[in-house]
């Protein structure tokens, strides 16, 4: 499956959030206007992919902030049915801190998070960084092969054995920073100031997550990877 990094044109960027708490969600959404942003409001799980279909024959959402403690169908369940068909990033936006909790929500496909209470600039941080993330560089290579991968980074393409795999950006960007270092160890900080934009140092878990991830989609037996490699107590490299 093709990774589509679109191109607003310069236009503001549309972003959906989800929240039940209609409060909150007017607060979230006055501040991020104030951001510059183009803001639609969903109240459920169920509103928020009914939004998000529409969204896709007009003009599709940049970025979607998913509150996990949703009504009837939850943050996570939302997260992994987008997931079944987009690569759009997605914020999660939980009032847990528990590790488990944080790691289900980027295992269902969340790009990052942020905890309440947050500052409404912090939120307005995370969004940025996520939009203005790398994009695939027009200058690189056409074709990177390992073994039995094979990544275009221009077209935002991977395959393995020759068949298309379906990777969100996230993880695309995360391959493609780590092939384009084949054979070098990158810690974990410097994935998060290269992948997410994060210049500061961010949570760890962000990238351990997304490498499992990316593993079980790039590699036949994800419990003995062949590319994507763990340095222990040092970072990840992608084999060359």
């Amino acid at each position: 499956m093709r990774v589509d990094f679109g191109d607003n044109g310069g236009m503001a960027s549309r972003i959906l959030l989800v929240e039940d708490d209609e409060r909150i969600r007017t607060s979230m959404r006055l501040s991020l206007e104030d951001e510059g942003y183009e803001i639609d409001e969903a109240a459920s799980g169920e509103e928020a992919l009914e939004s998000h279909a529409r969204a896709l024959v007009g003009e599709p959402f940049d970025l979607l902030v998913v509150d996990i403690m949703l009504p009837g169908m939850d943050g996570f369940a939302c997260c992994r049915e987008l997931r079944r068909t987009s690569t759009v990033p997605i914020i999660m936006v939980t009032a847990r801190t528990d590790t488990h909790d944080v790691v289900a929500g980027l295992e269902a496909g969340a790009d990052d998070y942020v905890t309440k209470p947050f500052e409404p600039k912090e939120l307005a941080a995370r969004i940025r960084a996520l939009l203005r993330r790398a994009r695939a560089g027009d200058d690189g290579p056409v074709s990177l092969v390992f073994d039995d991968l094979e990544i275009l980074p221009e077209a935002g393409v991977v395959k393995r054995d020759g068949e298309e795999v379906h990777l969100t950006r996230t993880e695309f960007l995360l391959l493609c920073e780590l092939a384009a270092n084949s054979g070098k160890v990158l810690s974990r900080e410097q994935l998060l100031e290269r992948v997410w934009s994060y210049d500061y140092f961010g949570d760890g878990r962000l990238v351990d997550v997304h490498v499992r991830r990316l593993r079980t989609k790039v590699e036949r037996d994800p419990s003995e990877p062949r590319h994507v490699l763990t340095v222990r107590g040092l970072g990840y490299k992608l084999a060359p």
